[in-house]
C-alpha cells in the first residue's frame, strides 16, 4: 500500500497519481486488480449510487458502509473517505467526533474536506497533529453547490483564481497532505501544481495537475447517462450491460436458458422417483 511519502515521491519524480472513485466491494476489486494509486469513496455516492440530487443527503453512517465494502475489496490500496454534508461544520466538537468514527470504523488512510473557513483550516491542524491524514478539496465543491450557484467552471478570473491560489497554499500550511482540484481552467491547475508542495489530483483541472480522479461508473459509462465534459469513458457499460440481461430475458421466454450444460442430472434413470 502506497504512504504519504510515496504519494510525495510520485510528485516529485513527475510519476502521475491515479485515483478512482469506487463505493462497493466489486468496483473496488477492480481498481485494486487495475493498480490505481488510490482509491476515494466520495459522497457522490449519494448520486451515483443511492440515487439522490445531490451528495447533500449522505450521512456518515452512510459513508462508513460504502468504505468498509470498499476496504473489503481493496485492502491494499490507499483509501481517502469523504466526509459529508455539515458533518464537520456545526462545532469543532462535533467534526473531531465525525473524523474519528469515520477514520476508524473504515480503515481509510486520509479523509477529505471540501472548502475552505477558518474551522476547516483549524479542522485540517486538528487532524493532522491527532494522526489523521487530510486530503483538500477545492474549486468545484458539490456539498456548497447551492451556494456556488450549480456545477460552473471555478477560478475563471484573477479574483478567484488568486484567492485559490493562496486558499491552497494555506491548506498545505496547515496540514493537508493532498489537493483535489475540481472543475477549474486548466491554466490555473497549473499554477497551483507548481505553488505546492504536496500532491494536486485533479478533476476537471487539467494535464498539469499531479493526478487525476475519476468516478468508477463514469469511467465505464455504467449506470449514468449524462457525463461531465471532463470526463472521458472508456467503456460503455449501460449499453453491454442492457444487452446482455435482453438476451437473458429472451433465451428465458423462449426456454433456451437453462440448458443442460447449466442444469444438475442424474446420470442412473433408477435413482429418479417414479
Amino acid at each position: 500500500m502506497l504512504s504519504r511519502n510515496d504519494l510525495q515521491k510520485m510528485q516529485q519524480s513527475n510519476r502521475k497519481i491515479t485515483m478512482v472513485t469506487s463505493y462497493d466491494y466489486p468496483s473496488a476489486k477492480q481498481a485494486e486488480e487495475a493498480e490505481v494509486d488510490m482509491i476515494l469513496v466520495g459522497d457522490s455516492l449519494g448520486m451515483v449510487v443511492l440515487g439522490y440530487n445531490s451528495t447533500i443527503e449522505v450521512t456518515v453512517d452512510d459513508m462508513i458502509h460504502h468504505a468498509r465494502a470498499v476496504k473489503r475489496g481493496a485492502t491494499n490500496t490507499f483509501m481517502v473517505v469523504d466526509m459529508p454534508f455539515m458533518s464537520y461544520h456545526i462545532s469543532m466538537e462535533e467534526s473531531l467526533k465525525n473524523a474519528q468514527k469515520l477514520f476508524q470504523q473504515t480503515g481509510a488512510q486520509a479523509l477529505k474536506l471540501e472548502g475552505i473557513s477558518e474551522d476547516i483550516l483549524t479542522l485540517t491542524k486538528r487532524l493532522t497533529e491527532a494522526g489523521i491524514p487530510v486530503i483538500a478539496h477545492l474549486g468545484l465543491t458539490p456539498q456548497t453547490v447551492n451556494v456556488l450557484g450549480g456545477y460552473k467552471v471555478q477560478g475563471k478570473d484573477k479574483t478567484a483564481g488568486e484567492k485559490l491560489v493562496k486558499d491552497a497554499m494555506k491548506l498545505e500550511e496547515f496540514g493537508a497532505i493532498g489537493l483535489v482540484l475540481e472543475c477549474i481552467p486548466k491554466e490555473l491547475g497549473k499554477i497551483v501544481t507548481e505553488k505546492l508542495n504536496i500532491p494536486t489530483i485533479g478533476i476537471g483541472a487539467g494535464v498539469d495537475c499531479d493526478g487525476q480522479v475519476l468516478v468508477y461508473h463514469d469511467i465505464l459509462k455504467y449506470g449514468v447517462n449524462r457525463l461531465p465534459k471532463f470526463v472521458k469513458p472508456y467503456a460503455d457499460f449501460n449499453k453491454v450491460g442492457v444487452e446482455a440481461l435482453k438476451k437473458y430475458i429472451k433465451e428465458v421466454r423462449e426456454t433456451s436458458f437453462p440448458t443442460d450444460d447449466y442444469s444438475f442430472l442424474i446420470k442412473d434413470a433408477s435413482l429418479l422417483p417414479e
